[in-house]
């Protein structure tokens, strides 16, 4: 399915979450987006195998369990919370930009271990958890919270002008 999105001017094309890295590599994406979705990330080991294929082709950026779905491709690791994130007041610090945005959340994971070669851009103020990254040699960046809930104003809605510079 292809949709357009008018603000960004981007042409989105949508995959189930049982596309393969070929499928998906054969349409050359300028940018590939890996969304939210419920589930245990480290049980998702297919669709973990698929993310690897596209790691170093193409630039990538996620979302929720897209982040975290990222975080194991790369050699990450992801643990169950003992409470999850739920709802759409959860602070978080943007160290790159050194602000703190009120954002929505909707997960019962996080990643536990980050892997080589990424930073943190993002922490909870909660209770410090990593909610975002960014890869420090390849285009990769991503996001444990939801930039497209927006529950009130859209402080975060900066981060897809972030995805687009990925490339």
């Amino acid at each position: 399915m292809q949709y357009t999105c008018k603000k960004r001017g981007c042409k989105i094309t949508v995959f189930p979450s049982s596309a393969t890295s070929e499928e998906i590599l054969n349409i050359n994406p300028d940018l590939v987006f890996l969304s939210n979705g419920p589930g245990d990330p480290e049980d998702l080991t297919d669709i973990v195998e698929n993310v690897k294929g596209l790691i170093g082709k193409k630039p990538i950026v996620g979302i929720c369990l897209g982040h975290q779905l990222l975080a194991i491709a790369l050699g990450g690791k992801t643990s169950k919370l003992k409470f999850g994130h739920r709802g759409c007041n959860h602070p978080v610090k943007d160290l790159e930009e050194n602000k703190v945005y009120i954002t929505t959340q909707n997960h019962g994971y996080y990643v536990s271990e980050m892997p080589k070669e990424t930073k943190v851009t993002h922490v909870s103020v909660n209770d410090g958890t990593v909610e975002g990254m960014r890869h420090e040699k390849l285009p990769i960046y991503s996001v444990q919270f939801h930039p497209e809930a927006c529950p009130g104003p859209k402080d975060v809605d900066y981060i897809f002008d972030k995805f687009l510079e990925v490339k």
